[in-house]
């Protein structure tokens, strides 16, 4: 069957994505970009015609969450860096990773700003917007049809002079009524599944050892695995279920 002319699925199906991208004149990326510490995003709107963002900035250190907050006041691409109390702060759907933490209500020029362009093409995010050594990592869905989705990620990285990489397309339902939704890892257990794969823990033979990706993280050995096997069983049985052990948090 054809593809509708709007690009949506024929199918009923929708797909979640997992977007790596960049683009100029973010402040975002700017501040992380050779920094250890990492931003949370967890809420995007528009006030009087700027944009205003809910930021956790988050670290091992914190001078590293020292430093990000500075350059992010000192960037020429943000209007006010307002720091939140804790009892202000919104409950978060994925916990920031590290030991220092810092909430921050950002403004800044829409321009400068992508969120709107990827939102406006028909990709809606599913989880706080994650930014880590220059680059921004989203988790949208669409109901674009499959071979729609590059050429409109084109197309907007055309637009916005932006670099988007594809990590990875699932597929989470049908009109057959199955529902096979792709596994929701916590933050925690995505940044400590992600860096065990980047240095070589599911190599054979293993290049790095639990007890070293603890000492990276600055977690327990312990802990480290068990956030290790509630990934795996979230990636091995996406259907969740206490056989695969899933779990929303840890």
């Amino acid at each position: 069957m054809a593809a509708p002319s709007d690009g949506r699925s024929a199918s009923g199906e929708s797909c979640q994505l997992k977007l790596k991208l960049r683009h100029p004149n973010c402040w975002m990326t700017a501040v992380t970009d050779g920094s250890a510490g990492r931003l949370l995003v967890n809420a995007v709107y528009t006030v009087d015609g700027n944009v205003t963002a809910h930021v956790v900035v988050h670290a091992d250190s914190t001078a590293a969450v020292d430093e990000v907050v500075a350059a992010a006041r000192a960037s020429e691409h943000t209007y006010s860096v307002t720091e939140m109390h804790p009892r202000d702060e919104f409950s978060l759907t994925s916990r920031p990773v590290g030991k220092a933490t810092r909430g921050l209500l950002v403004e800044y020029a829409p321009e400068e700003s992508i969120h709107d362009a990827i939102v406006s093409k028909g990709f809606l995010p599913q989880e706080p917007l994650r930014i880590r050594d220059g680059y921004e990592f989203w988790t949208v869905a669409t109901d674009k049809h499959r071979d729609r989705l590059r050429e409109d990620l084109d197309r907007i990285a055309a637009e916005n002079d932006a670099d988007i990489t594809i990590q990875r397309v699932a597929t989470r339902g049908a009109t057959d009524g199955s529902t096979v939704d792709p596994p929701t890892l916590s933050d925690r257990q995505r940044e400590v599944f992600e860096l065990a794969r980047l240095r070589g823990y599911y190599e054979w033979p293993r290049e790095v050892s639990a007890a070293e990706l603890a000492a990276e993280l600055g977690l327990a050995k312990a802990t480290v695995l068990e956030h290790l096997r509630k990934a795996e069983a979230k990636l091995l049985d996406p259907d969740g279920g206490a056989a695969g052990g899933y779990e929303r948090k840890s």
